[in-house]
């Protein structure tokens, strides 16, 4: 099952559900006014029984209780997060990055292709070893968080504005020092994530060694949705992850090539400290899934397409102010 925050005009967030084609949001509360359907937390807090209800409803709707998915809004399942963390979970997107980053170091260099035999002989910008070891991740505001549509501020500070191709489970119950088999029953669902990254200023704090900073936060960075769609809809491992730039394809992976799985990430976080429902685990951006990859960065109103195939497309503009 799909499920939505959303809109309809100037109205207040509602919680709904999709129905069996994506044709119709049907609105949960006003066809059954349960307490946990008056928000999303309140219905992942719920769990089985909210989730059961939900189908029923959906299964029973009528006209009156649900919209036709383009008179609505489609909101960031849960408006402002309890928490987000952000993974590297592919490695692909890792060896890219790096690639790219010593191609750029050795174009400055008075022999570019000398340069780069040199750095790939001495293993410059390789993964960190500690990467193999563990799980790693970055915790993003959960205030800069919008949804499906909503447009990308283009913050002052930034000449080189970039996407991620993301998506992360959302957890459904809390947890502590869980293993990665006890993890599973800890997820709720998955939705696509859009981790807006500045890399001018991104490439300037991280040799501080405190991870991104700025160059990650700012007001309409963390875009998440367009639903949730249940742990029992959705395979989180075989999915295409497809960009598209002003409708133009410019990258598709697949989320089999995980090196890291969500639950991996769960269980290392739980360790001496409890996870908690409604919580945010991304998995970092897919092999190819970013302009840092690809030597193409954004443009002001580029509008950016994140496809995740059973979850459904994410779709943002990104505008600059003068």
């Amino acid at each position: 099952m799909k499920l939505v925050t959303f809109t309809v005009g100037s109205g207040e967030p509602r919680v709904g559900a999709m129905n069996g084609d994506d044709t119709r949001v049907v609105d949960l509360a006003a066809a059954d006014n349960q307490p946990y359907f008056a928000t999303m937390l309140d219905l992942i807090e719920a769990g089985d029984e909210a989730v059961a209800r939900a189908k029923d409803v959906v299964g029973s709707a009528n006209g009156s209780n649900s919209h036709a998915i383009a008179d609505v809004s489609l909101k960031s399942p849960i408006l402002v997060p309890p928490q987000i963390r952000d993974f590297l979970c592919f490695e692909e997107h890792l060896l890219n990055a790096f690639a790219m980053l010593r191609k750029k170091k050795a174009d400055a260099e008075p022999d570019p292709e000398e340069a780069l035999a040199r750095f790939e002989r001495e293993g410059a910008f390789a993964p960190p070893p500690i990467w193999y070891d563990q799980p790693l991740y970055y915790k993003p505001s959960r205030f800069g968080v919008i949804g499906n549509d909503d447009d990308v501020q283009w913050p002052f500070f930034s000449e080189a504005m970039d996407y991620e191709m993301e998506f992360g489970a959302w957890l459904g119950k809390p947890g502590k020092d869980v293993t990665p088999e006890q993890a599973t029953d800890l997820i709720f669902g998955y939705s696509i994530f859009n981790d807006i990254s500045a890399r001018d200023t991104q490439a300037r704090e991280m040799p501080a060694g405190f991870g991104p900073g700025k160059g990650k936060d700012f007001e309409t960075g963390q875009i998440i949705g367009p639903c949730i769609v249940t742990a029992d809809a959705f395979d989180p491992y075989n999915a295409e992850m497809i960009v598209r730039i002003n409708g133009e394809e410019v990258s598709r992976g697949h989320s089999g090539k995980m090196y890291w799985k969500f639950e991996d990430c769960i269980a290392h976080v739980s360790r001496a400290e409890t996870v908690y429902p409604g919580e945010f685990f991304a998995s970092g951006t897919v092999g190819g899934g970013c302009g840092l990859e690809l030597d193409s960065y954004l443009e002001p109103n580029d509008v950016m397409e994140l496809e995740v195939t059973g979850i459904g497309v994410l779709r943002n503009r990104i505008v600059r102010s003068s």
